[in-house]
C-alpha cells in the first residue's frame, strides 16, 4: 500500500472529527542534496480543529505519534497546517 493511503487511513481512524487533506509534496525536494528520486517522502497536512479544544501543540504531537512507524521507514518530512 502507499504511504498516503496509509496515513490517510491512520488519519481517519484516529482524528475522524477533523477535517483534512493531505498532499503528497515530494517531487518539490527533487533538487535538493541526498535526493534519491524516492516518492512519497515529504507530505503537507492541511487540517482543521473544528470545534476541538485540543492545544495546537498537542495536536502537532498526537500527529507526528500517530505516524512515527512511518518516519522510521521513509517519511521525511510532515508539514502541518492547522485551521481553527
Amino acid at each position: 500500500m502507499k504511504r498516503k493511503k496509509r496515513i490517510e487511513q491512520i488519519l481517519k481512524k484516529n482524528l475522524d472529527t477533523f477535517d483534512y487533506t493531505l498532499v503528497d509534496i515530494s517531487s518539490y525536494h527533487k533538487n535538493h542534496q541526498d535526493f534519491k528520486n524516492e516518492t512519497e517522502t515529504h507530505f503537507k497536512l492541511n487540517i482543521s480543529r473544528n470545534e476541538s479544544k485540543i492545544k495546537l501543540i498537542d495536536l502537532h504531537r498526537r500527529i507526528n505519534y500517530l505516524l512515527k512507524n512511518e518516519f522510521e521507514n521513509g517519511l521525511h518530512a510532515l508539514e502541518i497546517k492547522v485551521k481553527n
